[in-house]
């Protein structure tokens, strides 16, 4: 098939991959445009441009698809599909009906809970048992479009948002490549109950709020690991990330240092920190931690 790829992030990166191997003429790729990053602040391109230009493939960068211009451009590559995986810009309605089987998203939820920018954390955040990954067929709505395939898998107690991503970004790669030699495929759609929004991950929402429970809390280290990474205070006001805990028993003032193993007692029950990281470090265990800065109980973490 002639494919347009439509992506930037490393899930995108993925299924790029997949439908490279797999033998469809990429006629273009589209990705952000590289955005400043690091101590240095230099530009930076994005895992799709990046994989893409290592295969010779065209990239164009475009700030909008508003413009008539760039819609033309678009119209040009005579695509069979456009394939859309995490891209971050809106497509304009009149782009999706250009291809001759339109375009098709890869998203990481189970349509239609979790439409929207964050699903995956969202996902970890509300404690859900399942999530997994959707094909389908994009109109002019917020992930509203009819489902052409999907797959699920169990989400376990010991994953992270990063495992999670990992596990989806090659499910999506492999839907994808099993979708596109179908098309066109009939498409059903979305159930009208059970939608749900997960919205884009805010800095301040990673912050450690020790008078919730410690299950909410250990959701919330895992939907936020490895970035941003939930993070509280030490009692010096250093951030602290925290990286991975464990639920314990452990009643006491929420915030407050239980023992000698980082155990810090929440609104109900307490989290056993087991992995974090300071400011400008690498991650360590918290015995590496605790060496470096002597916690005393009754500490509080803010």
């Amino acid at each position: 098939m002639r494919v347009v790829f439509m992506g930037t992030p490393d899930f995108a990166a993925a299924a790029l991959a997949a439908l490279i191997n797999a033998g469809h003429d990429i006629v273009a790729v589209y990705s952000q445009p590289p955005r400043p990053a690091g101590r240095g602040q230099d530009l930076r391109k994005s895992p799709v441009q990046l994989l893409a230009e290592k295969h010779g493939l065209p990239v164009l960068t475009p700030v909008s698809l508003k413009e008539k211009a760039a819609q033309d451009e678009f119209a040009a590559h005579a695509a069979d599909v456009a394939v859309v995986a995490a891209y971050g810009l809106l497509l304009p309605a009149v782009l999706l009906g250009m291809p001759k089987h339109g375009c098709v998203n890869i998203h990481a939820s189970l349509l239609p809970r979790w439409r929207g920018a964050a699903p995956i954390q969202r996902a970890i955040l509300a404690g859900d048992r399942e999530t997994g990954v959707t094909i389908m067929q994009m109109e002019k709505g917020l992930d509203t479009g009819p489902m052409l395939t999907r797959d699920s898998l169990r989400i376990t107690a010991d994953m992270n948002a990063g495992v999670l991503h990992d596990a989806l970004a090659d499910m999506g790669a492999r839907l994808i490549v099993e979708t596109l030699p179908k098309l066109p495929l009939p498409a059903t759609p979305q159930p009208e109950e059970g939608v749900t929004y997960a919205a884009k991950i805010s800095p301040t929402e990673a912050r450690l709020d020790w008078s919730q429970s410690a299950t909410l809390l250990e959701r919330a280290v895992r939907a936020f690991a490895p970035v941003p990474g939930a993070w509280c205070q030490t009692p010096d006001g250093e951030r602290l990330k925290v990286l991975s805990a464990e639920i314990v028993p452990g009643p006491g003032k929420p915030g407050a240092v239980l023992d000698d193993k980082l155990t810090i007692a929440c609104g109900s029950g307490a989290l056993r920190l087991t992995l974090v990281q300071k400011a400008g470090k690498k991650p360590m265990a918290a015995g590496d931690f605790l060496r470096g800065m002597k916690l005393a109980k009754g500490d509080q973490l803010a």
